[in-house]
């Protein structure tokens, strides 16, 4: 990692609805001035389509292009990996960052992840943080829960690992779609310890959002 970043995020974009959080989160990272490694999954890509008016290319290389340029990243901020590039830093415990989010995390990459699976590179990069002990937050966006999701979720978290369901609160009264996605962006930055100003903390006055 370059010295002129702060320390690398691996953001993990899968298939289920509401990859405006994994975009929003990628966003605020970069803003931070934070390293961010990312991988898109196939399923992904087909919902980003679908939900946003993203035209997200195909291949990792023009993906991280694509992103760099959106979210105003410096050269070498953002880093694009493909779902079998396994010579990516985050495929190994030597080169993987600390800290890990898959925003949306889809039922199917939580079963794999919560077996060991590492069919793909998102997979194998979960696999790395579980077995050395490092950060990794899950965001399922799925409703409702089967009996197979809530025990993945369950023995994920006897593991160390945090999830955070995309369910947004209305405590802050959200005006737009933006402010619900905030939320959960805002507690995700919480969760990794990177200053935001998403969402005050519980009985902080309001502020508006800056990143």
């Amino acid at each position: 990692m370059s010295s002129q970043f702060n320390d690398a995020v691996t953001v993990a974009i899968t298939g289920a609805s509401g990859v405006q959080y994994g975009l929003r989160l990628i966003q605020c990272l970069v803003a931070a001035r934070h390293q961010v490694l990312v991988m898109v999954s196939r399923a992904a890509q087909v919902v980003i389509a679908t939900e946003t008016d993203f035209k997200l290319p195909a291949a990792p290389a023009e993906q991280e292009a694509f992103l760099s340029q959106q979210f105003a990243a410096v050269p070498g901020q953002i880093r694009v990996f493909g779902r079998e590039q396994w010579m990516a830093p985050v495929a190994s415990g030597s080169g993987a960052p600390s800290r890990m989010v898959v925003c949306p995390c889809s039922t199917g990459t939580l079963s794999a992840i919560a077996t060991g699976a590492s069919n793909n590179l998102i997979e194998r990069a979960a696999d790395v943080a579980l077995k050395e002990r490092r950060q990794l937050i899950l965001v399922p966006r799925e409703a409702p829960y089967s009996e197979i999701h809530l025990e993945h979720m369950l023995k994920l978290t006897r593991m160390g690992t945090v999830i955070i369901p995309a369910s947004p609160g209305f405590y802050q009264r959200p005006q737009t779609v933006d402010d619900m996605v905030d939320f959960i962006v805002a507690r995700i930055l919480n969760q990794l310890q990177i200053e935001q100003s998403l969402l005050p903390r519980w009985g902080d006055q309001l502020i508006q959002p800056e990143c």
